[in-house]
């Protein structure tokens, strides 16, 4: 009888299974009818098959029959016969007595010379650990998410308490100087309990400027102007969204600004109007406060800049802009200027200067 003659075939064959037999990563080899020619330890290991009785058998026939899905013989029926290929298959592995198994499953038809002779090679890997951390952190972004909800309303709720506590001691006192601070402190309060309502209205953590901007002024407006008839304010605003961290310098800007008009723009009850106006262009913004009052004062006494100024700069800087002031002809125009391009002109000139 002639002694069998190693052959190519047989040497590809036992490489292959010699690679699959030794992969820490779960692996499979199939034939084209479904039959296992070889697994690595590692998937007897993981889904406690027995190891010897394995090859030869047909891959739903493992096991405790938990292998027979329907929809998993069709898609490797279809990978064996070239019409379809299984890339990231998830399924539940459920067996009787142990906990149920979330797996990925990625097959592949080998393709080399012996046509006649289909090898699929399954690659199966256990996510289940992975999908539970994952449900779990969405569940915790879920419950941190509705938390500060409920903690942004309370801080709402308690600052206009507080605004509430702050004008009923600016009626009470006699001191107009005093009587000035509570008032002002009043309108600030105000401010940020309009932004707090704005930001608990908004899941994404992100504010729409064209519906934050008009309640806050309409906020400040209720608190200081007696008659909406002789003092308006108008908000024109395009549809920019900031983030929330943005939003609250950007409201504590308009807020002095306002109050700022309010205060000294239309002295001797004079009739006017303030607009508010936020403009964006790509990354560059414009934000602007204007009023038909008297304009800007002059002399000496204008040389000094108040708290108002001295906030509106510093949130300014913040936001790394600049704050530019002209005569509105009427009044005053005092805008806040983020231009990426033009700051960065001025960085290159200052470096060059040094």
């Amino acid at each position: 009888m002639a002694a069998h003659t190693p052959t190519n075939r047989d040497s590809d064959l036992s490489l292959a299974l010699a690679v699959v037999g030794s992969s820490s990563t779960p692996l499979l080899l199939l034939d084209g009818e479904l039959v296992v020619i070889a697994a690595s330890a590692s998937f007897y290991q993981a889904f406690e098959i027995d190891a010897p009785a394995a090859p030869g058998r047909k891959l739903f026939e493992l096991g405790a029959g938990e292998w027979n899905r329907r929809q998993l013989r069709g898609l490797l029926v279809a990978t064996a016969s070239g019409d379809a290929a299984v890339a990231a298959y998830e399924m539940d592995l459920k067996r009787d007595g142990k906990a149920t198994r979330r797996l990925v499953l990625n097959v592949q038809k080998l393709d080399y010379a012996d046509t006649d002779h289909v090898r699929l090679l399954v690659a199966v890997t256990d996510v289940t650990d992975a999908r539970a951390a994952e449900k779990q952190k969405d569940d915790l972004l879920r419950e941190k998410a509705i938390l500060l909800q409920e903690v942004q309303h309370r801080v709402a709720n308690s600052l206009q308490i507080i605004a509430s506590v702050l004008l009923q001691s600016a009626r009470r006192v006699q001191s107009a100087e005093t009587r000035e601070h509570l008032q002002d402190a009043h309108s600030r309060v105000m401010s940020v309990a309009a932004l707090q309502q704005q930001l608990a209205a908004s899941r994404v953590g992100d504010v729409a400027l064209h519906a934050y901007f008009p309640k806050l002024c309409d906020s400040i407006g209720a608190s200081m102007i007696r008659d909406h008839d002789q003092l308006s304010i108008a908000v024109v605003c395009d549809d920019s969204v900031v983030g929330a961290d943005v939003s609250v310098s950007l409201g504590l800007i308009v807020t002095e600004l306002v109050i700022n008009a309010l205060k000294h723009a239309f002295p001797d009850g004079r009739n006017g109007k303030i607009t508010v106006e936020y403009r964006a262009h790509g990354p560059n913004w414009t934000l602007s406060v204007g009023d038909n009052g008297i304009g800007m004062p002059s002399g000496p006494e204008t040389a000094k800049p108040g708290l108002g100024s001295n906030i509106v700069e510093a949130l300014a800087r913040q936001l790394d802009a600049h704050v530019q002031l002209a005569h509105g002809n009427p009044g005053t125009l005092v805008s806040i200027v983020h231009a990426q391009l033009a700051m960065v002109a001025e960085e290159e000139s200052a470096g060059r200067a040094v």
